[in-house]
C-alpha cells in the first residue's frame, strides 16, 4: 500500500483490549501504516453505510450494518464479538414490565446495531423505538424518560446496581431459536483492498489479539481511556465475555451464525439478502 490503512475501531473494552498491541505498536505492523479512529459503534456503522463508501478501509462494525454492505466488504477471521451468552439485554425502568403498547418507549443503541435488529426480530411493533447513544440508555431509564432499553457493552454487568429490571436476554433467545452463537460485530475490510494487503492486516490484528491474551494487564490503560465504566474488574468481565475462541478465528461456526443472521434479517426486510463472507486467512 502506498498510503496508510484507514482503520476504525470501537471504544468498547473488548476492542481496546484486542487492538492495544496494534495501537501501541507492541506488535509488528508488517510493513503497513495505519490511520486509526476510535468511535462509538453506531458512528462506525454510519461510516460504513454512508455516501462515502471508502471512508475507511478496515473497521469494526455491527454485523447488522455489515448486511447492508455485503457486496463490497469481506469479514476478517479475527476481531469479532460473537459467542454464546454475549447478547444485549432488554431492560425496564420498572419491575414486571413487558413491551406491549406503542405508547411505551424503547431505547436502542443505534438503528444499525445488531442489538436493534434483535429487538426488531423478537418484539416487532411492540413499542415506539428511539435511538440513543448506548451510554445514555440506562440513565434515561433511571430518570423515567423511557420504558425499556436495549443494553450493550459494560452496562450488561452493572444494570442491577442501577436498580433496573431484566425483561429478556435477547442473546439467549437468539441461541434458543437458532442454535447458533450470536454474531454481534466484527472487523470488515473493503474488497477494494488487494487480497495480499487484507491478509497482512488480518495477521496484524491476530498478533495484537494474541499479545493482549498473553499480557492481559497491558491493555488496561488503553481500555480505561475509552470506557464508560472505569472499574478494572468490570472491564475485564467484559473481555472475559466477549473475547473468546471465535474472536481469534470465526471459523465454520462463525460462518453459520452469519448466514443465520442474513436469512432472518432478510425475512423481516432488515437486510440486503447478501451473504457475509469470511476472508480465507
Amino acid at each position: 500500500m502506498k498510503r496508510p490503512i484507514r482503520l476504525g475501531i470501537s471504544t468498547c473494552p473488548n476492542d481496546t483490549f484486542a487492538f492495544h498491541g496494534l495501537l501501541s505498536k507492541a506488535v509488528d505492523w508488517r510493513g503497513l501504516e495505519f490511520e486509526i479512529d476510535l468511535l462509538d459503534i453506531e458512528q462506525l456503522n454510519e461510516r460504513l453505510l454512508g455516501d462515502v463508501s471508502d471512508d475507511f478501509d478496515v473497521g469494526k462494525v455491527s454485523f447488522h450494518a455489515a448486511l447492508g454492505a455485503a457486496e463490497r466488504i469481506v469479514v476478517l477471521p479475527s476481531g469479532s464479538a460473537l459467542g454464546f451468552g454475549v447478547g444485549p439485554l432488554l431492560l425496564a425502568a420498572t419491575p414486571e414490565s413487558t413491551p406491549r403498547d406503542t405508547s411505551q418507549l424503547t431505547l436502542c443503541p443505534g438503528r444499525h446495531t445488531t442489538a436493534a435488529l434483535l429487538f426488531a426480530l423478537f418484539h416487532p411493533d411492540s413499542t415506539r423505538v428511539e435511538q440513543a447513544v448506548f451510554s445514555e440508555i440506562m440513565p434515561r431509564l433511571q430518570a423515567g424518560s423511557a420504558d425499556f432499553g436495549v443494553c450493550i457493552h459494560e452496562g450488561r454487568f452493572t444494570w442491577q446496581q442501577q436498580g433496573l429490571t431484566l425483561v429478556e436476554d435477547l442473546g439467549l433467545r437468539w441461541e434458543a431459536e437458532t442454535g447458533c452463537p450470536l454474531p454481534l460485530g466484527g472487523i470488515v475490510a473493503s474488497q477494494s483492498l488487494p487480497a495480499k494487503t487484507i491478509a497482512r492486516v488480518q495477521r496484524v490484528i491476530a498478533d495484537s489479539l494474541r499479545f493482549a491474551l498473553a499480557n492481559p494487564a497491558a491493555p488496561l490503560p488503553t481500555m480505561r481511556d475509552h470506557a464508560q465504566e472505569l472499574d478494572d474488574a468490570v472491564l475485564m468481565q467484559h473481555v472475559d465475555l466477549y473475547v473468546n475462541d471465535q474472536t481469534l478465528d470465526l471459523g465454520p461456526l462463525g460462518q453459520r451464525a452469519l448466514d443465520e443472521l442474513c436469512v432472518r434479517a432478510a425475512a423481516v426486510g432488515l437486510g440486503s439478502g447478501g451473504r457475509l463472507e469470511i476472508f480465507p486467512g
